[in-house]
């Protein structure tokens, strides 16, 4: 006689993944402290989850963001069934990298992560359990990095429409500006700014599905060899920085952060999403990164494409008056990450938005970002 279980739902499965993550979760309870908030433990595992405010300053501006990896879980996938290995630990950074460096962009300090993930079908716990446990282990690590607690989840079985070997990955964050921060609002963006650019540490998460029509054209695949060492797959699933901590501290430096922009896609036309009529003018390059020369080679990719499209080794951009640059560099090292002085803001002559890549020759204008 046909049972749920038999119907790809097995409870005794997304249970057990369900104890694991719950349990993880709660070693990122403390993060939110200086804060001033707490979690509620006693009602972590129910079908809501709480915080309480344990101070007694006021909290003004409360943020939400809800956001997907998209497909790079599927080449953690394929790489997984050519080397045995999994990569589910990068995937589950990626994830929460994904929603957190959005949030940030608005002056927004991630308090609680929340995770989604989607199956076809239940055995996929049973089967990819080295995936499921590295998927907790990176997601915990990310929370972590992010400095926020790992909060409710939705572990969702949906046969017919998620394939039965895939999984949909995605998540959701609430978070607010602290005591010593402010809302990152674009009316401050001031002609003069400075432009500095948090380094990538490659490709991240967007413009996968590109790069999986790109890696049919390779005789070994995923496997081929880049001139570092690596293969293309593994290069492809570097991790995505997190960005929480660089602008936390900035706020608690006293820097006053004019305007960010989490580079995702759409590029460096990302730049210009202020409505404000600025000319953003860039001068100085990243360093040249290996992932993105092999793209543009492989897929005949142009640089107006390329730029307009991935991040090419920006992940993350801050507009800051010039007295503040040298420090928000020095900010950026301690937390590991490179950063330098990228270009300026400039007053448009014609009260037209643009993006000017001096050493490029490039040029975008507001009608190729449309956005809003």
């Amino acid at each position: 006689m046909p049972d749920y279980k038999s119907s790809g739902v097995d409870y005794d499965m997304l249970d057990k993944f369900k104890r694991e993550a719950q349990q993880a979760a709660q070693r990122t309870a403390n993060n939110v402290q200086r804060l001033g908030l707490a979690t509620v433990e006693n009602i972590r595992g129910r079908s809501a989850f709480v915080l309480k405010n344990s101070s007694t300053f006021p909290i003004p501006f409360i943020g939400h963001v809800e956001e997907g990896l998209g497909t790079k879980n599927l080449v953690a996938d394929r790489m997984s069934q050519l080397t045995k290995k999994s990569y589910y630990y990068q995937i589950g950074q990626d994830t929460v990298a994904m929603i957190v460096n959005d949030m940030i962009s608005a002056g927004i300090l991630p308090i609680s992560v929340a995770m989604h993930l989607a199956v076809g079908n239940s055995n996929w716990f049973s089967k990819n359990q080295d995936n499921a446990e590295s998927l907790i282990s990176g997601w915990e690590h990310a929370c972590n990095l992010s400095r926020c607690v790992w909060g409710p989840g939705e572990t969702a079985t949906l046969r017919d429409i998620i394939y039965p070997d895939a999984i949909e990955l995605s998540g959701s964050a609430i978070g607010i500006n602290e005591p010593n921060g402010a809302l990152i609002l674009e009316e401050n963006i001031r002609e003069g700014d400075m432009i500095v650019f948090l380094e990538s540490s490659g490709i991240h998460a967007n413009g996968l599905t590109l790069v999986r029509d790109i890696v049919k054209k390779l005789s070994n695949g995923y496997l081929t060899k880049l001139p570092n060492g690596k293969t293309f797959g593994e290069e492809i699933l570097t991790p995505t920085p997190i960005y929480v901590g660089v602008v936390e501290d900035c706020f608690n430096s006293g820097i006053k952060i004019h305007y960010a922009e989490n580079i995702t896609g759409h590029g460096w036309r990302k730049l210009m999403r202020p409505l404000a009529p600025f000319n953003y003018i860039i001068e100085h390059l990243p360093s040249p990164h290996i992932i993105f020369d092999f793209l543009q080679e492989h897929g005949q990719i142009n640089d107006l494409e390329a730029y307009g499209t991935f991040n090419m080794g920006a992940g993350f951009a801050l507009y800051v008056q010039s007295d503040d640059v040298t420090k928000v560099i020095s900010i950026a090292k301690e937390n590991s990450i490179e950063a330098y002085r990228a270009g300026y803001v400039a007053k448009s002559r014609n009260a037209e938005k643009k993006v000017i890549i001096c050493p490029k020759d490039l040029e975008y204008t507001q009608d190729t970002l449309k956005v809003r």
